[in-house]
C-alpha cells in the first residue's frame, strides 16, 4: 500500500514538473493600420540574431493580402557596426483581435508573436511569447520615460519572464 502512495506522489510531482506556464494574455484588439510603421526596440530578451544589436528598429507594413511585411534593421556589435536587415513576414491569426501573429523568418516555420501590451496612443508595446524565451519592449521613440519603462518591465516580470535576461538596446542620438 505504501508503495502505491509513493508511485502516486511521484506521478503527480512528475506531472507538475511537465506543466507549462499559463499563456500570456494578448491585448483585446489591435488596429493594424495604426500599429504599422517603425518601432524602436528599447529592451528585449534577444533571439540569437539580436544578441549584439544596436539601433534596432522593427518596421511593419500591411500588405493587401493581410500579411505584414516586416523589416528589422540594426547595427551589429556597436552603434556604428555593420548594418543588418531581415525581412520576416507576419501572419495575423484569425479571430485574435489582430493581437496574435505568426512571424515567419524561414518557410514554413512561424514563430509566435503576441501583442501583450499596447498603450491607447500606439506609442509603446510589448511583444511576447508563451514560452517566455523572448520578449521585446518597443516604442515609437528611441527613449521612453522611466515611469513608462517601470510599467512595461513590471508587466514582463508579472508575466513570468526572467528579468536577468533582459538586454537594453542602445540607439544613436
Amino acid at each position: 500500500m505504501r508503495y502505491k502512495y509513493f508511485l502516486l506522489t511521484a506521478f503527480f510531482l512528475l506531472l507538475n514538473g511537465c506543466m507549462t506556464q499559463a499563456p500570456i494574455k494578448t491585448v483585446s484588439e489591435v488596429n493594424l493600420k495604426q500599429f504599422m510603421g517603425s518601432w524602436y526596440v528599447i529592451a528585449h530578451i534577444p533571439t540569437f540574431i539580436e544578441k549584439n544589436a544596436f539601433n534596432a528598429v522593427e518596421s511593419y507594413e500591411l500588405n493587401e493580402d493581410g500579411t505584414i511585411a516586416t523589416t528589422f534593421t540594426f547595427n551589429e556589435g556597436s552603434l556604428s557596426g555593420p548594418a543588418k536587415t531581415y525581412h520576416p513576414k507576419g501572419f495575423v491569426v484569425k479571430n485574435s483581435g489582430n493581437a496574435l501573429w505568426g512571424m515567419q523568418f524561414i518557410w514554413p516555420i512561424k514563430a509566435q508573436y503576441k501583442i501583450v501590451y499596447l498603450d491607447e496612443n500606439y506609442q509603446n508595446t510589448i511583444i511576447a511569447r508563451d514560452d517566455r524565451d523572448y520578449v521585446w519592449i518597443m516604442s515609437r521613440e528611441k527613449k521612453i520615460s522611466q515611469d513608462t519603462l517601470n510599467i512595461l518591465t513590471k508587466k514582463i516580470e508579472d508575466d513570468g519572464y526572467d528579468m536577468k535576461k533582459m538586454r537594453w538596446v542602445e540607439h544613436s542620438n
